[in-house]
């Protein structure tokens, strides 16, 4: 028994590493400033947008027919049937179409149908989900599918085609017809895009509206190896995103050996973002709703406060050479409630997440989430809840209280946890259910992910070893 045992366990020596390739596509985009032109594109992207409009009502109408599997065609040359005229198809249902949209591109055209097939799927999903609810329960009919503020996809060689190094041809709706237009591309764009992108697969360029200009947003595509490595001899970086502080990281090993301690404290930024808050705060007192210059502010704040938080977790990471960054679940449905300062907190800790997760990704890392419930309520050392703030006496609120006395920082605690309800899931996964099971009976915390903390990791440990042994 404890030979086979033996075989399922994650740990093995230190030498023999086992490592495995995993290829990630990940997409990028740049965008580049259209030179001298402010409202001729207005046409072209309302007319693709009515097209889409005129699909959806399509689809909504012949759904039953669409999402039927035994046609011999594609939903999207389904549905263009219905609408476009052609030698091989005399006969459509929907005539008006090409009357309405005279020369519409045939790329534009299958593009809004791929668009008004999925809006309309979407909403069959959630009307049906809306209907299996409880009456007196559930919220309102979910609304009609619409085209919204969509814009086109200016298709290779048959939209867009580059002339130079900053011009290109589009083919946009000018003087009642589609025709080619001449554009100029901002230089520095151009220059960045050709640095940064060379080695990337691009994709067709989108037609953007930013404030009063018009810009291409060229996606890229590249493939990236991600490597793997045991349980046993991951480092991974635990990251707590406070309130009080901007980051804890702990850095740590499988057996819960701390390797490294980091905060990140960000006094200026806070205190220009609790003094701007202050401001919209006294603002609405005398009446003042809207405020859209001193929401500019906080948002600014906020994001100077993510992007250095993003730098400083990835310069810990590729010190230390971690394997996995690990962050908290943080649940974006819902409406948010709170304070300003919570609300801000959640929106600065997402996009947080998303920074880092880009950035590591490129590094051959890899992101972990885990459940959020009582990392900063449980004491890392298993003596229970503990007390902060106030509620132990103490004037800061990132200092706790343990049950037993101790007197700890309580955003370095919830990384503590962090860092070991992630080595505790993976160590649970790679066991078979059998033993898996026996270690649940044995350390009852770890079965459930809520009440895991850095103790309930060491006792893991110990009676894995007591097996290995």
């Amino acid at each position: 028994m404890k030979d086979i045992f033996f075989k399922n366990l994650i740990f093995k020596e230190r030498g023999k590493i086992r490592k495995e390739l995993f290829d990630m596509r990940i997409f990028s985009t740049y965008s580049a400033k259209i030179k001298n032109y402010n409202h001729i594109f207005k046409k072209t992207v309302s007319v693709y947008r009515e097209a889409v409009d005129f699909m959806i009502q399509v689809c909504l109408q012949k759904w039953e027919d669409i999402r039927k599997e035994d046609y011999l065609c594609s939903p999207v040359i389904y549905v263009e049937r219905l609408c476009h005229r052609t030698k091989q198809n005399p006969e459509v249902p929907y005539e008006s179409f090409d009357r309405k949209f005279y020369k519409l591109p045939s790329y534009l055209r299958r593009s809004a149908i791929n668009e008004a097939i999925g809006k309309v799927s979407s909403y069959k999903s959630n009307l049906k989900n809306w209907e299996e609810e409880d009456p007196n329960t559930r919220g309102r009919r979910p609304s009609f599918p619409r085209a919204g503020y969509i814009c086109p996809c200016m298709y290779r060689k048959n939209m867009y085609q580059r002339t130079g190094a900053y011009e290109a041809r589009i083919k946009v709706y000018i003087r009642n017809t589609w025709d080619w237009l001449d554009i100029k591309l901002r230089k520095s764009d151009m220059n960045y895009i050709d640095r940064r992108c060379s080695g990337r697969r691009k994709c067709a360029p989108v037609l953007q509206k930013r404030g009063k200009e018009w810009h291409l947003d060229f996606p890229f595509e590249e493939f990236l190896e991600l490597c793997d490595v045991d349980v046993a001899d991951r480092i991974i970086c635990a990251v707590d995103l406070g309130i009080n502080s901007a980051a804890t990281i702990s850095v740590m090993c499988s057996d819960g050996t701390i390797l490294g301690r980091h905060f990140l404290k960000l006094p200026k930024e806070q205190d220009c973002l609790t003094h701007s808050i202050n401001r919209i705060k006294k603002a609405q007192q005398h009446g003042n709703r809207k405020m859209p210059r001193l929401w500019a502010k906080v948002n600014g704040i906020n994001h100077e406060i993510s992007v250095k938080t993003a730098k400083f977790i990835m310069d810990i990471a590729v010190l230390y050479n971690a394997d996995v960054i690990v962050f908290e679940y943080l649940e974006k449905k819902g409406k948010k409630r709170g304070s300003r300062k919570q609300r801000l907190h959640l929106w600065k800790s997402q996009e947080v997440q998303r920074v880092v997760t880009d950035k590591a990704h490129r590094l051959g890392m890899h992101i972990a989430r885990i459940c959020v419930w009582n990392t900063s309520r449980l004491a890392y050392d298993g003596s229970g809840r503990v007390l902060r703030g106030k509620q132990a006496g103490f004037s800061s609120y990132s200092v706790c209280q343990f049950q037993n006395g101790k007197v700890y920082n309580c955003d370095l605690s919830a990384s503590y946890n962090i860092g070991a309800r992630y080595f505790i899931r993976e160590i649970l996964k790679s066991l078979p259910e059998k033993e898996r099971l026996l270690m649940e009976a044995k350390v009852p915390p770890c079965s459930k992910r809520s009440t895991c903390t850095w103790s309930t990791l060491i006792s893991l440990n110990a009676e894995l070893m007591s097996f290995v042994s």
